[in-house]
């Protein structure tokens, strides 16, 4: 599996996966290309893992604020390490600058249990969703 940061060639990619996904579906937000972009510049990034030279999932981080605002895996490639090998390059890149990172996800998902493996801790309920932290350790 390579990892790499995503670019803007990716974000058709990236769109497919999103949608694809059997949980955690958008339903009422719709996320376009500028949203994507926001998430390749600054203090944001995006990273890819690529298996036999196709995008398997993706994952995206900001260091100003601490969010993480998505980790998907394209539903052919579950159960096969991208989410994890993902999730821990983006919590090492954001915990070089950032103490404290924060996601929600909804409840009752798998992605909350994911999290909660990965040493997440709840902090909040939000109607439907959960609030996770994870302080750098």
């Amino acid at each position: 599996m390579e990892l790499r940061f995503a670019t803007r060639d990716d974000i058709a990619e990236l769109q497919r996966i999103r949608g694809a996904v059997r949980e955690n579906r958008l339903v009422s937000t719709v996320i376009g290309v500028d949203d994507y972009v926001r998430y390749q510049a600054g203090t944001a990034r995006t990273w890819v893992a690529l298996l036999d030279g196709r995008i398997a999932g993706f994952a995206s981080g900001d260091r100003a604020t601490g969010n993480i605002w998505a980790l998907f895996v394209d539903p052919i490639y579950e159960g096969l390490g991208v989410g994890r090998a993902l999730h821990d390059a983006m919590i090492t890149w954001l915990h070089e600058v950032t103490p404290m990172l924060w996601l929600t996800t909804e409840r009752g998902t798998r992605a909350e249990h994911f999290y909660r493996a990965a040493g997440w801790r709840e902090t909040a309920e939000l109607g439907v969703e959960l609030r996770f932290e994870l302080a750098r350790t």
